[in-house]
């Protein structure tokens, strides 16, 4: 489960992105324009420590891109290069913001999704100490093996920029696909996706035993 807050978050994360985003190897688009959110959906951290949020976001005329992110309230050792920017959250404070690809909660929450079928959390908002359930901008969905134990992911023993991005564990490798639709021939156990507009399930990641 996700809880979510109604609250103002400066800069915002399209304004992080829009200044992060063009300086990536896999990036393709126009650097000047505007940074579009087309959907996204969460995992959960089981510690309840780290927010673990995929956005798959548009600029301009551009593809689809799926960049991962992760919502910490202090800064994660060794992390700068992944570091996207600080925000500032009107409930939460300071948050630091990293491409997900970096950080070990966000590939021990992929594997667990993927090779488990646990797909994405349901996220709420809660009013008045009620909660209000958000209904979900995208689908997603597994296929391929499934395991009733995941590989150990941590510690990662490095992590590869690109189109798809690699996450390397002693067990197992999680690859995450940026450019979204330029991969259909997965191996291993793959993560769907589809959104309005979008019917036709596309691939986002997959992973495979090492």
């Amino acid at each position: 489960m996700a809880l979510l807050h109604r609250a103002e978050v400066r800069p915002t994360k399209l304004e992080l992105l829009a200044a992060w985003l063009p300086d990536r190897p896999w990036f393709e688009g126009d650097p000047g324009a505007e940074v579009e959110r087309v959907a996204a959906y969460r995992f959960d951290d089981p510690a309840g420590e780290v927010g673990i949020e995929t956005l798959l976001v548009r600029a301009g005329a551009g593809p689809v891109h799926q960049v991962p992110l992760t919502y910490r309230g202090a800064p994660l050792d060794g992390a700068q290069q992944w570091l996207v920017g600080t925000c500032e959250h009107s409930v939460l404070g300071r948050r630091w913001v990293y491409d997900a690809c970096g950080d070990p909660v966000y590939a021990a929450a992929l594997a667990t999704a993927v090779l488990t079928g646990a797909g994405q959390v349901q996220e709420y908002f809660e009013v008045d100490g009620v909660r209000e359930v958000r209904a979900p901008s995208m689908t997603i969905a597994v296929a391929g093996p499934r395991t009733a134990v995941v590989p150990e992911v941590n510690p990662v023993l490095r992590v590869e920029e690109g189109d798809p991005s690699r996450i390397v564990g002693e067990a197992v490798e999680l690859a995450v696909l940026r450019r979204v639709g330029e991969h259909l021939d997965l191996p291993g156990s793959r993560l769907t996706g589809s959104w309005e507009g979008q019917s036709t399930a596309l691939p986002l990641a997959y992973v495979s035993p090492r």
